[in-house]
């Protein structure tokens, strides 16, 4: 067996799945560039670097269980004049998940909240950090059956541990007593600990009558709203513009 041969054999056995499927064509640059072992090595394994942190962060965004995958530059921020876009752009920074804040997206339905929450935890998946995506009725049934099961602490501290938790549609049904103490305790939880991401329609001073406990919502936006970013969305609902559009091809089609 040559020593090629043996080589390709060891990149396989060692899973340097890049470095291996580079090399034949890299071999003939380095020959004829003259380019030294420690630059030739270092190129190399800066693309077996490269592939790994692209595929784990595959993993981590099919993980996530976002509704969608866009990212920032799918938003038409000239269409939502209302928003920052300076502001959001830093927030893909991802500076907040240092800092262990949170991000609040308050507007109407249609105006873009769940999209920009999307987009900032593929910013975050795709950095490696563990992120995960629920709608706030459907965390709120994961609570409420795992109190059920006697198995509460477990549930709370697999949504503790994410490090970018995205809560989307708070607001758009009722909480009851019961589902508002379960949802304080996950927030108190993470509170200071990791990064939270909330979607509403509702202003904070409905969140009372949302979980049916003024002092309960008192309690779960005192440590959401602390070392936060609010973000407000006052304009049109791109579900309405999509219908808008398709309507006037209509018309133009017809005339």
């Amino acid at each position: 067996m040559s020593s090629y041969t043996k080589l390709m054999s060891n990149l396989e056995e060692l899973k340097l799945e890049k470095f291996r499927s580079f090399l034949p064509n890299y071999l003939e640059e380095i020959n004829n560039n003259n380019i030294n072992f420690t630059d030739a090595l270092l190129k190399l394994t800066e693309k077996e670097i490269e592939f790994k942190n692209e595929r784990a962060s595959k993993i981590q965004i099919a993980v996530s269980a976002f509704p969608f995958e866009k990212t920032l530059n799918d938003f038409e921020f000239d269409f939502q004049p209302s928003l920052n876009k300076a502001k959001i752009k830093d927030l893909e920074t991802l500076r907040f998940l240092d800092n262990k804040e949170n991000v609040l997206f308050y507007g109407n339905s249609g105006v873009g909240k769940t999209h920009l929450a999307v987009a900032l935890g593929v910013a975050a998946a795709k950095t490696r950090n563990i992120t995960y995506f629920i709608s706030c009725h459907d965390l709120i049934t994961q609570l409420n059956k795992a109190h059920a099961e006697n198995r509460l602490e477990n549930k709370l501290k697999h949504y503790a541990k994410y490090k970018l938790l995205i809560i989307d549609e708070i607001g758009y049904l009722p909480i009851d007593r019961q589902g508002a103490n379960l949802f304080f305790q996950l927030i108190n939880k993470r509170y200071e600990k990791n990064s939270t991401i909330i979607t509403t329609n509702q202003p904070f001073s409905k969140w009372g009558e949302i979980f049916s406990d003024p002092t309960l919502a008192n309690a779960i936006l005192d440590r959401l709203i602390h070392h936060s970013t609010v973000i407000k969305i006052t304009g049109p609902s791109y579900r309405l513009k999509d219908k808008m559009d398709l309507l006037e091809t209509k018309v133009n089609n017809k005339n």
